[in-house]
């Protein structure tokens, strides 16, 4: 435990940025959810508006050092990926895989989990 009056502050402090930081953190994964949702009812449209919310959620907390850049892009480009999936029918015999919904592999329909 923090026993000089400046330390005790600092910890009060951490503590007011952790939850600021895990609000902000639940947004990001919020708006992501709605994409990935979109995507899984084969709503594209919807899919679409949900994304182009999403991107500068995504943006503004990398920019905020919430999550890191890479990751901010990683995110844009699986989601992104994965709606243009979405658009084009899949060749016969193939599928997504399920459970996974930003990943995009594709497999054999004869060999679903």
């Amino acid at each position: 435990m923090a026993n000089s009056p400046s330390a005790k502050k600092r910890a009060i402090q951490a503590e007011k940025r952790r939850s600021h930081n895990a609000s902000l953190r639940s947004m990001v994964r919020t708006y992501i959810k709605n994409v990935v949702k979109a995507i899984d009812a084969k709503d594209l449209e919807k899919a679409r508006t949900a994304y182009t919310a999403a991107v500068p959620v995504i943006d503004r907390m990398a920019d905020k050092g919430i999550i890191h850049k890479n990751k901010a892009a990683r995110h844009k480009s699986r989601l992104n990926a994965h709606i243009k999936r979405s658009a084009k029918p899949l060749p016969d015999g193939l599928m997504l895989r399920k459970n996974r919904p930003s990943a995009g592999f594709f497999m054999p329909a004869n060999q679903q989990p």
